[in-house]
């Protein structure tokens, strides 16, 4: 293609789920409906966690992570596309969109290294209940939390660069409700070729080693429940690793859908609607997964509404 056909933008248009006028009103209710449940459901998980004290165990503290990373992996779509929609304006600037690929890859790898980690966590309490204060140590919880933040942040950043450095054509129209890597890989006028290459070889990298960890995790944790001889031991056991079990289900089967499904099987629609499972309904499932599931969070849950109810004036 011609240099004369390649132009430096400065804003791409974000078509969103649906072009339909007599869709929006639906879709904003909608996805209006989800934001604020995700947000409210996860910041009740995290309060819970850190008003009580009961809580302050490696497990929660991983899970207090994993809600802050739901929070902000939906904010980083869902107020721009409602905004979008209120004001009937699709634009979304250059800088701005870079800077929501970054922001939202930053949140989704996060997430992948958070539920390794806290698979290990659970390897670790079931398999070597003895050591697992010695193993688990309030350092040891603070460094795996603090590599996986930093890992996502570069690997986001790496990601966030391969894109900026390509070129796109005067045809800037995403079919998306926010900034996602294949889209714009689509509307590239330079080969994406290796950009292409670089960003799915880390990506399948970084997967692997996720993947294994669990894999590993969980062959020692049911090798080690098969063990216990009284069948209540063994569901007690299991109970603690549903929860965890049902969100990494739910995690790596919507995202791989969207990210490692073959080139032929692609879609614009498909890949919008594939990511409005990965990128907002299981960060609003989660919390609800980990409170229907986990005695402690629901009894943590009640006491803190409990507390609410007293303390609030009553005219």
């Amino acid at each position: 293609m011609g240099l004369e056909n390649l132009t430096s933008i400065s804003e791409f248009f974000l078509l969103g789920l649906s072009e339909q006028p007599e869709q929006q009103e639906i879709l904003f209710g909608l996805f209006l409906s989800m934001y604020l449940i995700t947000v409210a459901g996860n910041l009740l998980i995290i309060l819970a966690i850190i008003t009580d004290a009961q809580l302050h165990t490696p497990m929660y503290f991983f899970l207090a992570n994993l809600s802050l990373t739901d929070t902000g992996l939906v904010s980083t779509t869902v107020p721009n596309m409602l905004a979008n929609i209120w004001i009937q304006n699709q634009v979304i600037s250059y800088a701005g969109c870079l800077s929501q690929v970054y922001i939202f890859f930053l949140f989704g790898i996060l997430e992948a290294f958070l539920l390794a980690v806290m698979a290990y966590d659970r390897y670790v309490a079931i398999c070597h209940p003895l050591h697992y204060i010695m193993v688990m140590s309030p350092g040891l919880c603070v460094l795996l939390a603090s590599a996986s933040w930093i890992m996502s942040a570069l690997l986001s950043l790496l990601y966030t660069l391969l894109m900026n450095s390509l070129s796109f054509c005067a045809e800037h129209e995403i079919p998306h409700f926010f900034c996602d890597i294949n889209p714009l890989l689509r509307l590239s006028c330079t080969d994406p070729f290796i950009n292409e290459l670089v960003i799915f070889s880390i990506g399948s990298i970084t997967v692997l080693v996720c993947v294994l960890c669990l894999i590993i995790s969980y062959t020692h944790i049911f090798s080690t429940i098969w063990k216990i001889p009284s069948a209540q031991g063994k569901q007690k056991a299991l109970s603690t690793c549903s929860s965890h079990l049902s969100v990494v289900s739910l995690y790596f089967g919507t995202s791989s859908c969207v990210y490692f499904s073959p080139p032929s099987t692609r879609s614009a629609p498909k890949g919008a609607v594939a990511s409005v499972m990965y990128a907002v309904v299981t960060p609003m499932l989660n919390p609800f997964i980990y409170s229907l599931r986990n005695r402690d969070i629901k009894s943590s849950l009640r006491k803190l509404i409990w507390v609410r109810n007293i303390c609030s004036p009553r005219w």
